[in-house]
């Protein structure tokens, strides 16, 4: 089931392409396993956990995508799309773009509604423009995912660590949203005017920038004698002492067949993406083969499953089965 993109506004989506969350259809959505994924903006899904996605929607999974703003803010990243038209109606093409990816990835999307905080660059940086994602009351913000939640009733949902897997603003606040969006759906006292309750029973941030994956990679194209593109990357954490958190990791899942569908939804981002650029230097087949999976941190869990896993609904597969079949 397609249609156009339904739009949101702070008060809560209106809807989201793909099924959509009747009544009439509550048998069928019971049998199926569902997964969120909330993210700050478009681009954001294809480039963190976009094969995971692809994989699960190929195993009958209904994956929904949440995206709090809509990118208006981004730079265009794109050499040869940096053109004074492309910046005019940055808001309207990645709003295409986003339908482009959507349908690649086989995924349902909706919009938070939420306006792009832009990133502050300077020294001291800017103050943040009013009335953006990053500067809203986090539980008013979180309040239209709540009912989203409810209306979507994912098993699992994904979002960013704390530190918003890179420190963007809108980032931060998506983690902060999401989190606090989580722990409130499945409470009747909370949110009473976003529906009935739905608690997720796992949260996952997402993990796969982590320094074992990239350095595997960097040390695979050397090998090979080519040139790494991680190498700046790699001096950067070395000289900045970042903790890259890849001890954290709870959850890998083996993907690798979905790398090409990832790159292809990537590369609908068109002005976000350089098709020639940094994301796409290391061949397919080697990244398949020395690191073939997307890893995740486990935060939250209401269901019994052991780590280290191997898939996002692990402890959960047997409770959804056992319901549809009741």
């Amino acid at each position: 089931m397609t249609g156009p993109i339904l739009p949101a506004g702070p008060a809560g989506p209106a809807g989201w392409v793909g099924l959509e969350a009747d009544d009439d259809e509550g048998e069928s959505v019971a049998e199926q396993l569902r997964l969120m994924a909330v993210h700050a903006h478009p681009d954001d899904e294809s480039s963190k956990g976009a094969a995971t996605m692809a994989k699960y929607v190929a195993e009958g999974a209904h994956v929904l995508v949440v995206t709090c703003t809509g990118g208006e803010r981004g730079s265009v990243l794109n050499p040869k799309l940096d053109r004074p038209e492309i910046w005019r109606d940055m808001a309207t093409i990645r709003r295409a773009e986003m339908a482009a990816a959507r349908e690649i990835l086989g995924v349902d999307h909706t919009w938070l509604g939420f306006v792009d905080s832009g990133l502050p660059e300077g020294d001291p940086p800017p103050p943040l423009p009013e009335g953006c994602f990053a500067l809203q009351d986090v539980q008013v913000a979180a309040a239209p995912l709540v009912g989203l939640m409810r209306r979507f009733r994912p098993h699992v949902v994904i979002t960013y660590d704390e530190r918003g897997g890179y420190p963007h603003p809108d980032h931060i606040m998506c983690h902060k949203v999401s989190v606090a969006a989580f722990d409130a759906a499945g409470d009747p006292e909370r949110y009473p005017e976003q529906g009935e309750p739905w608690q997720p029973r796992k949260l996952y941030y997402h993990a796969s920038f982590n320094k074992a994956r990239v350095l595997a990679l960097h040390e695979a194209m050397l090998a090979a004698d080519l040139e790494s593109p991680y190498t700046d990357w790699l001096k950067r954490w070395e000289a900045d002492g970042i903790d890259d958190r890849g001890h954290l990791v709870t959850t890998r899942v083996e993907c690798a067949e979905y790398f090409p569908v990832r790159d292809e939804a990537l590369r609908a981002h068109a002005t976000q993406v350089d098709p020639d650029g940094f994301w796409f230097h290391v061949p397919m087949e080697m990244q398949q083969r020395v690191w073939p999976t997307e890893d995740y941190e486990l935060v939250r869990s209401l269901v019994d499953s052991q780590v280290p896993e191997d898939d996002l609904f692990a402890g959960i597969r047997e409770t959804v089965r056992a319901g549809a079949a009741e």
